[in-house]
């Protein structure tokens, strides 16, 4: 029961994350299969769910826009060749036993990171709420000066849909557990859309999804060649620091509600398997996903068997609803993605870290500045850098002066 309900919640994330990654939606549906399972398999948490993320999806876009046209054939190409490398990475990295290292990065570096991760996917959203015309991964500052000499243009139909998708969203938070609430957004905003487009065919015209061509992956082998692995190799590294930062960041909290330990090496090895696999079954790079991991506990959750279920009972559920996929509205998807992008800033996260007084935690406060300015004004990669650079230069700043403490040391 776990399993299914775990399946039921992942479909419309699965589709948005898909959309917020430049891939063709169906990519999503595949990132949620043979990784989760695999994962569930061969990783140490036994109640970590594994699959399409929220700012893993953001920054396979950033990364890979710049080589491609997203939802090209060579975009997918890309995107596939860059799951397989980061699942070789992340495998070896576990071999090699450094997940003790994956420990070193500050917690304010990731606060940061999804916080401007988070206004990112919301930038990206806007042209497609409003129906404006902006260029795909324009900054925000170009996306409201966009929205600003189109404000006549702006679609008030999607904007309309997008709204009553998060409304219904938020208002069906107490029934949560039973129905998920994201479910019901998407089926209630795709409703209004078809019921609008039904009534008034003319002057509502609204963006939809193009139907699903398979409800399973198929098998295929990466187009890894030397060139692609050369203009992959700066997102290999920041994808795999991230997706190892994000699933040990949630395997550990998960251990300590449920009083476990994790294996930081064995979960390394068990997600660089599912990017393995997964890259062979049309899955783009996968991680740790929160979110169904407190829905997979909440459902009654108590080995990975329950991870693993929800794998196969999301084909059995796609071979049912794949004709209806295509009544899927773009805005909607829009209105569902804004929901997330607002629960992904970890508002108590900034509150601790701000709260305190200003010289015991300048440093954390530095880090958490830079890396959150960097991730919305420069690049995501550059971004995670310069986080762990203001983290080591405020860590020197704090330690003492060698000569000094010896000094102190002699007088004693």
């Amino acid at each position: 029961m776990a399993g299914l309900t775990g399946a039921v919640v992942v479909l419309p994330q699965a589709i948005a994350y898909a959309t917020l990654a430049g891939m063709p939606i169906q990519y999503g549906l595949y990132a949620a299969m043979v990784p989760c399972f695999v994962a569930a398999l061969f990783g140490s948490s036994r109640l970590m769910v594994t699959g399409p993320a929220n700012a893993i999806s953001l920054t396979t876009a950033f990364l890979i826009s710049p080589l491609a046209e997203p939802f090209s054939r060579a975009y997918v190409d890309l995107v596939l060749v860059l799951c397989l490398l980061v699942g070789l990475l992340q495998l070896l990295l576990g071999l090699i036993r450094f997940g003790r290292w994956i420990d070193k990065v500050p917690h304010s570096v990731v606060v940061g990171f999804t916080a401007g991760v988070a206004l990112l996917i919301i930038n990206s959203q806007i042209p497609v709420l409003t129906g404006i015309s902006a260029p795909r991964g324009a900054s925000i500052l170009s996306t409201l000066l966009a929205l600003l000499e189109q404000a006549r243009a702006i679609d008030w139909i999607s904007v309309g849909l997008g709204i009553l998708t998060l409304l219904v969203i938020v208002a069906w938070g107490p029934w949560n557990r039973r129905v998920p609430a994201m479910l019901v957004g998407v089926i209630l905003g795709s409703f209004a859309a078809w019921l609008l487009q039904t009534m008034w065919p003319a002057q509502a015209v609204v963006q939809m999804v193009p139907p699903l061509p398979s409800a399973l992956p198929a098998f295929q082998v990466p187009a890894l060649t030397v060139d692609s692995m050369r203009a992959l190799f700066s997102a290999t590294l920041v994808m795999t620091l991230l997706g190892l930062t994000e699933a040990s960041a949630i395997a550990k909290s998960l251990a300590l509600r449920a009083g476990e330990r994790v294996d930081g090496n064995q979960e390394f090895i068990g997600q660089g398997l599912a990017n393995i696999a997964g890259s062979f079954f049309s899955a783009y790079p996968t991680s740790g996903s929160f979110n169904r991991s407190g829905v997979n506990i909440a459902s009654g959750a108590r080995t990975p068997l329950a991870a693993a279920s929800a794998a196969i009972w999301l084909v059995a559920i796609l071979t049912l609803v794949k004709p209806l996929a295509g009544f899927l509205a773009l805005p909607v998807i829009a209105g569902l993605l804004l929901v997330v992008a607002w629960r992904l800033i970890d508002f108590d996260g900034i509150r601790h870290i701000w709260g305190s007084s200003w010289r015991a935690d300048w440093g954390e406060r530095a880090i958490l500045t830079v890396t959150g300015v960097a991730t919305v004004a420069i690049s995501l990669e550059w971004a995670i850098l310069l986080g762990l650079l203001t983290a080591y230069l405020v860590s020197r700043s704090r330690s003492p002066d060698p000569e000094e403490s010896k000094a102190s040391d002699e007088e004693a």
